[in-house]
């Protein structure tokens, strides 16, 4: 062993703190996690020009390998409301979420396939699960449990997850969020100057649709048969407007429609100013053609994107009005998986077909974080940017913060409860940073897994009493599967 690696080993040695991995620890205190790191750091740069067995006889030679996390199995799996706890043999565990509007039990199906498995093996077990999810918010059970494996890897090994995808491209992640849209221009303008001015956003989005005009005179074109066209989210009914794709309506704008909707978008940007990319959604369900209509009328107030201005696996419709408009195409917040289940196809084909400038993926459905990962890279390759939708609990948000940290076509994260005073005192960040920062998630540089725990108080009155009130309730008849899963002979 030469020299320097020598030199290296008596400093260890002389030293009351040596380098130890504490797998059994819930928590990772900062002190030791920051003591590690800097020593971590040290003696790898006094190894630059070592061979590779002395550099691995270094670094692993005090590595408590007695109860480590290759030790390590799922004992159980329990809810609260939508949040996901995964259980372990070692008294550590990982926290995930099923996504909103997203029924809990499509994480509890998947408990009788992870018991028993060890968590770290996170790839593995999410090809195990991986065909039980699907478009939508049935992805939201198989991305919640990925979420929560990452947790447990990340405090297994003590460090952060960002690090588990292969390190970090940025600190801070850039968030966006809406536009208030309630009560007159005074109050609107007011509203929108404080997310600027005083939480500090740099990006922000609005819902520009017929919802907006659908009073006014000589705007839509056959409104009244489909209610006035208000039930865009009203699924009561298969047959109704809610359920209908944007081709099967025949409801049209006029140009008077796109004219005032051009006046709506005019009076935001007269108070946003055009340093501040400004994004749109909620269109209606209308077609291609009125798309297009609509879309050269707003060219001129260089908008961000135009988001899901018709299904998403529509790739011929959605890449001609790509084509037609130079506002970008954004989508992909209900798509699952890069490659995706069956026939439906998933993002690969999204961004091989050329149809969007954005992919827009919730990574509550599109796999967690990893998978997330995996297409914001293949879009990179593709020259195509990634922005990511997100509606969740802190701990959905942070899950994404780690993967937007680890992405590197990242554009900026959606915040959809800015205004929910009770929302951030849901977790308790296990780090020294808060959560968000004037506009900006912070990511968490010194804790584990996603770097937060549970305020379970505030999840029991705020989040877990809309599912029934119970907090990590028994599951064990989801202890069971008794079904072959293979999909081939």
């Amino acid at each position: 062993m030469n020299t320097e690696i020598t030199k290296i080993i008596e400093h260890e040695k002389n030293q009351g703190d040596a380098i130890e991995m504490e797998p059994c620890a819930e928590t990772t205190g900062r002190r030791s996690f920051l003591k590690k790191a800097a020593w971590g750091g040290v003696a790898l740069g006094g190894m630059m020009g070592a061979s590779i067995e002395d550099t691995v006889a270094v670094t692993t030679q005090q590595v408590r390998r007695a109860s480590s996390p290759s030790e390590l199995k799922i004992t159980d799996l329990r809810m609260a409301g939508r949040i996901i706890k995964i259980y372990t043999n070692q008294d550590i565990y990982g926290l995930g979420e099923v996504r909103d509007g997203a029924d809990p039990r499509y994480a509890l199906f998947l408990k009788s396939r992870i018991l028993g498995l060890n968590p770290c093996n996170v790839e593995m077990i999410f090809k195990v699960i991986r065909q039980f999810g699907y478009h939508g918010r049935q992805g939201g059970g198989v991305s919640g449990v990925e979420m929560a494996l990452w947790d447990l890897c990340g405090k297994a090994y003590g460090i952060p997850a960002w690090q588990l995808l292969g390190g970090r491209y940025r600190d801070k992640i850039r968030l966006y969020a809406d536009t208030p849209d309630r009560g007159g221009p005074d109050q609107i303008s007011a509203a929108i100057k404080n997310r600027i001015e005083e939480q500090g956003f740099t990006w922000l989005k609005m819902d520009l649709g017929i919802h907006l005009v659908r009073n006014a005179e000589k705007d839509i074109v056959n409104s009244k048969f489909w209610g006035g066209v208000r039930g865009q989210y009203d699924l009561r009914e298969y047959i109704g407007y809610g359920w209908r794709e944007h081709a099967f309506t025949q409801v049209q704008l006029t140009e008077k429609a796109c004219e005032d909707l051009a006046a709506v978008v005019e009076k935001i940007r007269n108070i946003t100013g055009y340093e501040i990319p400004l994004c749109t959604d909620h269109y209606g369900h209308f077609d291609v053609n009125n798309t297009i209509r609509m879309g050269r009328a707003l060219e001129k107030y260089r908008l961000a994107w135009l988001e899901d201005v018709t299904q998403w696996y529509r790739y011929d419709q959605m890449k001609t009005v790509a084509d037609a408009l130079e506002t970008p195409i954004c989508t992909g917040e209900d798509i699952y998986c890069l490659r995706g289940p069956g026939r439906d196809s998933g993002f690969k084909e999204v961004i091989d077909s050329r149809c969007c400038d954005i992919i827009h993926p919730d990574l509550a459905t599109s796999g967690g974080l990893l998978e997330t990962k995996k297409i914001g890279d293949y879009a990179e390759e593709a020259g195509i940017a990634m922005a990511m939708h997100m509606a969740g609990t802190p701990v959905c948000f942070m899950a994404n913060v780690h993967c937007a940290a680890a992405t590197e076509n990242f554009l900026a994260l959606e915040h959809h409860d800015i205004d929910t005073p009770w929302w951030e005192s849901m977790v308790k960040m296990t780090g020294s940073q808060p959560m968000i920062t004037k506009g900006f998630g912070n990511v968490p540089l010194d804790s584990p897994g996603l770097g937060i725990e549970l305020n379970e108080e505030v999840v029991q009155e705020r989040h877990a009493r809309r599912y029934g009130g119970a907090m990590w309730a028994p599951t064990d008849e989801w202890n069971t599967g008794n079904s072959h899963d293979r999909l081939w002979s």
